[in-house]
């Protein structure tokens, strides 16, 4: 089995558990989920450039980011269920 950097496939949070008003941060991907009493009242995503620079000259950069979209399509999939 390959060994891989502590941080492969961690560029976004989980999208399937997150806290509301809370910052859900993976390596280079954030979000937060703000709600005002009963109802959303606004939704953030964020980058951190710095950090997508440092992913982008990682050798395994193409290989951690198919794993890391793959793993949010299949979030986006159970969650609409």
């Amino acid at each position: 089995m390959a060994q891989h950097k502590h941080c492969y496939g961690t560029m976004f949070h989980d999208s399937l558990h997150f806290e509301t008003n809370e910052n859900m941060a993976g390596k280079v991907f954030s979000f937060e989920v703000e709600n005002a009493g009963l109802t959303r009242s606004d939704r953030h995503v964020k980058a951190s450039i710095p950090e997508w620079d440092e992913c982008r000259s990682c050798e395994e950069f193409d290989h951690c980011y198919k794993l890391c979209v793959a793993k949010l399509m299949l979030e986006t999939a159970i969650a609409r269920r």
